[in-house]
């Protein structure tokens, strides 16, 4: 499958090729073994690790899992809702949204905080972020937060389950 995440104003983001591993209860999950290669404008690197990440099934945001000994366990990045389609001729699917900035982010120490919040206030002026668009983000922010906090939703384990799969083989 092929992740192509946007910034407002179909500014070319992040892409990857990963694999899509299903749909549960949270959303649809794929995860990107160690080596991938992932590329945006000015910047490139190949993954030290695998990771798996997800798209909810409603929500406005995209969360990613690592594994340990990265310092960061959960990353969160606020953006418009997922769109899913076939990639032609049998291709897979590819997943698109746009980065809205904020994140989420969840330290193995257990440091959890709103990230980025500079860049968006930034870019809400530069890219011209329309107020309903600031009020998505910042709503998804704080769900998140308090999710992630909580430990619910795919952030109660669930994350780390599909990680375990992966890096055992599924």
């Amino acid at each position: 499958m092929h992740a192509a995440f946007t910034k407002w104003g179909d500014r070319p983001h992040w892409r990857w090729e990963g694999r899509y591993l299903g749909d549960d209860e949270h959303g649809r999950w794929w995860w990107a073994p160690e080596g991938t290669h992932c590329s945006r404008p000015g910047a490139a690197f190949d993954a030290e690790e695998a990771w798996v990440s997800m798209t909810p099934h409603t929500g406005a945001w995209v969360a990613s899992f690592y594994p340990a000994p990265k310092g960061i366990h959960v990353y969160v990045d606020m953006a418009t809702p997922a769109t899913w389609s076939a990639r032609p001729q049998g291709g897979g699917w590819a997943v698109g949204s746009v980065d809205l900035d904020l994140d989420v982010v969840l330290l193995r120490d257990g440091t959890l905080y709103v990230d980025d919040e500079d860049e968006f206030a930034l870019h809400r002026v530069a890219f011209g972020y329309p107020p309903e668009v600031c009020a998505l983000a910042e709503a998804a922010a704080d769900e998140v937060l308090r999710a992630v906090g909580a430990g619910t939703g795919p952030f109660g384990g669930a994350g780390e389950q599909w990680l375990r799969r992966v890096l055992s083989g599924l």
